[in-house]
């Protein structure tokens, strides 16, 4: 069981993505706005002040989804099924994507992870 984690900066994409958590079998997911350390340092800290440059495009946030996923083919073909939508994640300004264990789960709801 893990924890997969995707940061999308394409928050356009977002819809899209979460139709391929369901195209894959994943019914469970929970999605949160957040802001990267660049932005936010960008805004605050004067002596990052040239990093404003790198967001010009008006976002001020991103979405990190994260879901709890039993089996282990689910998850390699969400990742298989994400990357075709994100296209390539190396790219700045498209996102992160990672998973982690999980050893203990509790109030994990049927099959909503499976």
């Amino acid at each position: 069981m893990q924890v997969l984690f995707l940061v999308l900066d394409k928050t356009e994409l977002l819809n899209r993505i979460l139709k391929t958590f369901l195209d894959c079998g994943i019914r469970g997911a929970t999605v949160i706005s957040s802001t990267g350390m660049g932005r936010v340092l960008s805004d605050e800290v004067p002596l990052f002040s040239d990093l404003r440059a790198m967001f010009q495009d008006g976002r001020q946030y991103n979405y990190t989804i994260f879901a709890v996923i039993k089996d282990e083919e689910k998850i390699e073909r969400l990742i298989v099924a994400l990357k075709k939508v994100l296209g390539d994640l190396e790219k700045p300004g498209t996102g992160i994507m990672f998973t982690v264990p999980v050893t203990r789960v509790i109030g994990l709801a049927g099959e909503a992870g499976s």
